[in-house]
């Protein structure tokens, strides 16, 4: 066996509030036919790669990506809360516009302060980050030698590389843009990891927009 775990971690593809630029948290919305794609070409550009089994979060946006990504393929998907989104409470479902007029301050927060950023029956940044890097390490032990995809959320997918970037909160929206399925890899050797992939987009077989 091994003695290399690997990490895949990626993003859902892009959704109908995406588009809409609606904060979406702990809602949902149905993937796009672009999102579609984009989960597709992934899992092509992942066929030749050895993947033991998928966490998932529980959304049905990442539930449906990752059955995309394991398409053809015999691979457990397990659902777990611990990786789905930040949760935004009240601003569930507003569109940026709605949430920078609600609250310009918090609006702020999220962007340029995470460490600050609460809004009513939101988590915090720091929340998430905790449940998520636990659910991380719980998996990492638990399938040593390994090759784990996870598929997850923007926020998620940024707290879990600034976990092994050691980056600071206050720099989390840096680049790279984590486009929908855009990829990362890390592998793991004892106390020791290195990142290989962050943000990549090269399975794209059409030019990258943000959403």
């Amino acid at each position: 066996m091994s003695d290399i775990t690997t990490i895949f971690l990626t993003r859902h593809g892009q959704t109908e509030w995406n588009i809409l630029k609606k904060f979406q948290g702990h809602n949902d919305s149905a993937l796009t036919e672009l999102g579609i794609k984009q989960a597709k070409w992934l899992g092509e550009a992942l066929r030749d790669e050895k993947i033991d089994l998928i966490y998932s979060s529980s959304s049905l946006r990442t539930l449906r990506t990752a059955e995309l990504l394991a398409e053809g393929r015999d691979i457990p998907i397990e659902a777990c809360d611990e990786l789905m989104e930040l949760n935004l409470g009240v601003w569930e479902g507003l569109n940026q516009e709605e949430a920078k007029n609600s609250d310009p301050l918090q609006f702020s927060n999220f962007w340029n302060d995470p460490n600050s950023f609460k809004v009513q029956q939101s988590e915090t940044f720091q929340e998430v980050s905790k449940r998520a890097v636990n659910k991380l390490q719980q998996i990492i032990t638990e399938n040593s030698g390994k090759s784990i995809l996870l598929v997850t959320h923007t926020v998620v997918v940024k707290l879990i590389m600034a976990y092994f970037e050691k980056r600071d909160l206050k720099d989390l929206w840096n680049p790279p843009y984590i486009h929908p399925t855009c990829l990362c890899k890390i592998e793991i050797s004892q106390d020791r990891h290195s990142i290989i992939l962050h943000g990549d987009i090269t399975h794209y077989k059409e030019e990258a927009v943000e959403s």
